[in-house]
């Protein structure tokens, strides 16, 4: 069951440092907002056929539960990649990296908080390797440049985009009992209704771009991949190993993000960036190795109660 979890967690977290490379490659292609609305139009567009059926089937469930479906397709699906774009606009990516490395530490303290859901020492020491790992790539490798960081208005907002990502992760486990299919469309329906404000914002201060060819690839990209594919698996893992592990492989995706971007854009390799992931990875397998083995342990124990 763990492996399918990583195995989907890493496809995962491979097509959003992808996104953040499309991010990079939209500018003067297409606008922030309009990315954001048209890739949910798309998304919704390949959900409707996919889970039309089901979610007739489901629609009592929906009914019942719409408003957390809604707060979760907006905060997950939408807040989150209009403020990331926003964000930028005003701050480094620099800052952006090391701000979402506390996604996983506030899943940790929200399903604590709110779930009484406890991690061991050796989970935390996970945590802390794959926030080195973060801090190493987004500083290049050189720590002093930490010391020049300033904080400012993108920053402020980033935080919020964090805040909002890593409830929606603990959210999830509120979700309700329905067919993923029907779960993927209903969320990606609240996403498209709530990202209309925001490009509706953008063409009133006249900041619209209309996406031109390589625009269109972009927004096929981030629909296909980073919307509905990743966000599918990313619903499964946390199915599978529940919001504090799934939450730790998030640190991964300014590491793909930075290996893509000598792939695809072709920026040099480097040394540290080899070592950021390692460090990362040593750290998600360091935090996983020990959940398992607290997720096991009432089985152990049952099992030689009985003997």
């Amino acid at each position: 069951m763990h492996r399918r979890a990583y195995l989907f967690l890493l496809v995962t977290t491979l097509l959003w440092g992808g996104n953040s490379v499309a991010g990079k490659l939209a500018i003067d292609h297409v606008s922030p907002m309009m990315l954001v609305f048209l890739r949910w139009v798309l998304a919704v567009a390949i959900m409707l056929p996919i889970g039309w059926r089901t979610i007739r089937e489901d629609w009592p469930v929906v009914r019942k539960h719409w408003l957390l479906l809604g707060v979760l397709g907006a905060c997950g699906f939408t807040l989150f990649n209009t403020i990331f774009y926003t964000a930028l606009n005003y701050t480094t990516a620099i800052n952006v990296s090391i701000e979402q490395a506390a996604m996983p530490i506030l899943i940790i303290v929200a399903n604590f908080i709110f779930f009484r859901l406890r991690v061991n020492w050796a989970q935390i020491a996970g945590v802390v390797l794959t926030i080195a790992g973060v801090v190493l790539t987004a500083c290049h490798g050189d720590p002093r440049r930490l010391l020049t960081l300033e904080l400012n208005f993108g920053d402020a907002i980033m935080l919020i985009a964090v805040i909002l990502y890593s409830g929606y992760s603990v959210g999830l486990r509120l979700k309700p009992e329905m067919r993923w299919q029907s779960l993927m469309l209903a969320l990606s329906i609240a996403a498209l209704i709530t990202s209309l404000p925001f490009v509706l914002w953008e063409a009133a201060a006249g900041k619209v771009i209309v996406p031109d060819i390589s625009g269109w690839l972009i927004i096929v990209y981030t629909a296909v991949g980073a919307s509905v594919i990743s966000q599918i698996l990313y619903i499964r893992g946390n199915e599978l190993i529940g919001a504090n592990r799934a939450g730790l492989f998030i640190n991964l995706v300014p590491i793909f993000g930075t290996l893509l971007s000598v792939l695809i854009v072709g920026e040099t390799f480097q040394l540290y960036q080899a070592l950021a992931l390692v460090l990362v990875l040593g750290g998600i397998s360091l935090a996983e190795y020990s959940g398992r083995k607290m997720t096991n342990l009432p089985l152990v124990l049952n099992e030689e109660g009985a003997d």
